[in-house]
């Protein structure tokens, strides 16, 4: 018998040791991530960053009523109410839809670059829009610009806090996504009192220093919690064949076009409709988002308790229900009213579907991809919704406005009907069920 005969000899005896001892080693703690912390200074810091993320990202889309309303005043550019919308729809839809990009990144660890090119796209878009005198340079710094930049910071964000939280992810995320009501509160607010005093270019600018100062936070303190152990493909095709996830984002995408239509037209239809006057009508933004602080953080506090899709899947109906309360509006009091209540049930589809993403996905090293998919499929309803109810609107004295909140309402309410679908598919027709 040779030596090399001895050797493997050898070898092949001390495999089987060599796998017993393996198998009586307890398993690496490198294996999986510890718990999430469910609190602590670092969890709510991540909070904290997702508030101000969402404040210049969401907030910045839910004040597009007022750019809407002052570019309809044909004082900077004319332009048809379709046209004016495409520059909200293309910027809604690309927030959502640079998730395709965004969450793969993240995925692979790549959150500090994400941030940093997220905020310089949002500040210099806005910067270069105080300098547009015509509607294509609205639409490359507004739509463009700024929604990309957006898009790259939104999916990082529902992505990161998630992995902090689990008994209360459904009040974390209600907190950070409130940061878009804020903003949609002040941004009107200021560019409302600024256009007036200094006009549109230092409004627009003033508006990106707010933006560039509230960044410095996720900036210093966003921390990935859970990395990826591999790069993964930037499409996860598996999602295409679960049947629950590709039916709520199905019902994503019919909702974010009542939800925009309801979002674009709220100030300019009181304004054209002469039920306030054009100081209040601006106003009616800041109302309709203060309205929908109460639906980011109370609905989702109410989902840890009774379930995500019990929660969203009747709200969503009555969003439905209540913007085509709006055909009953005929004075200031009454439009108020509604922005106040519109307001509050808007907020919760905005809130929640991150957190019905996480639950509908089982592997949750794969959040950030996922996300970013469902959300582009959603965003094809923000693309959709504004234009689309531009052209149900027209252009002709008087406006179609029945047609345009029957289209927003129904809308609203055919989304709610599939997400009781959605939540009959994860539990069966039991109501006492946490799902």
């Amino acid at each position: 018998m040779s030596t090399q005969d001895v050797q493997d000899m050898s070898k092949e005896e001390m495999a089987p040791m060599s796998s017993d001892s393996d198998s009586a080693k307890p398993p690496p703690a490198s294996q999986g991530p510890p718990p999430p912390p469910n609190g602590g200074l670092l969890a709510w810091l991540q909070v904290a960053s997702g508030f101000m993320i969402f404040f210049n990202t969401w907030g910045m889309i839910t004040a597009f009523a007022v750019f809407q309303t002052y570019y309809e005043s044909g004082k900077l550019f004319e332009a048809s109410s379709s046209n004016i919308s495409w520059i909200g729809s293309i910027q809604s839809f690309l927030l959502q839809v640079t998730g395709l990009i965004a969450g793969p990144i993240y995925d692979r660890g790549y959150l500090r670059l994400l941030l940093v090119t997220g905020s310089f796209m949002v500040v210099f878009g806005l910067m270069m829009l105080s300098l547009s005198t015509e509607y294509w340079q609205a639409l490359l710094s507004q739509a463009f610009c700024v929604g990309i930049g957006a898009g790259l910071l939104f999916v990082p964000t529902v992505s990161v806090i998630p992995t902090y939280f689990t008994s209360n992810i459904g009040l974390a995320i209600g907190i950070a996504s409130s940061g878009s009501s804020l903003g949609g509160v002040i941004y009107p607010i200021v560019l409302n009192r600024l256009i007036a005093e200094v006009g549109f270019p230092w409004a627009v600018r003033s508006i990106a220093f707010i933006a560039l100062a509230t960044f410095t936070i996720p900036l210093a303190a966003m921390r990935i919690r859970v990395r990826v152990p591999k790069p993964r493909a930037v499409v996860d095709w598996s999602a295409f064949h679960d049947w629950p996830y590709m039916t709520f984002s199905l019902a994503l995408l019919i909702v974010f076009i009542g939800n925009v239509v309801l979002i674009f037209y709220i100030s300019f239809y009181p304004a054209d409709r002469g039920f306030t006057d054009s100081s209040l009508a601006f106003y009616i933004v800041a109302i309709f988002n203060a309205g929908s602080i109460i639906g980011r953080i109370l609905p989702n506090a109410l989902s840890d308790r009774i379930g995500v899709f019990n929660t969203i899947a009747p709200f969503t109906l009555l969003l439905g229900v209540t913007i085509l309360c709006l055909l009953g509006v005929h004075n200031a009091a009454g439009i108020i009213v509604e922005a106040v209540v519109t307001g509050m049930f808007s907020g919760v589809v905005v809130a929640l579907p991150p957190v019905c993403f996480r639950m509908l996905t089982e592997n949750k090293s794969m959040i950030g991809t996922r996300t970013g998919q469902g959300f582009a499929i959603g965003g094809l309803g923000l693309l959709i919704g504004g234009p689309s109810a531009g052209a149900i609107l027209g252009s002709v004295d008087p406006l179609n406005w029945t047609g345009v909140w029957v289209y927003g309402g129904v809308m609203a309410c055919a989304s709610g009907a599939i997400l009781v679908v959605v939540r009959l598919m994860k539990s069966g027709p039991v109501l006492k069920v946490k799902v």
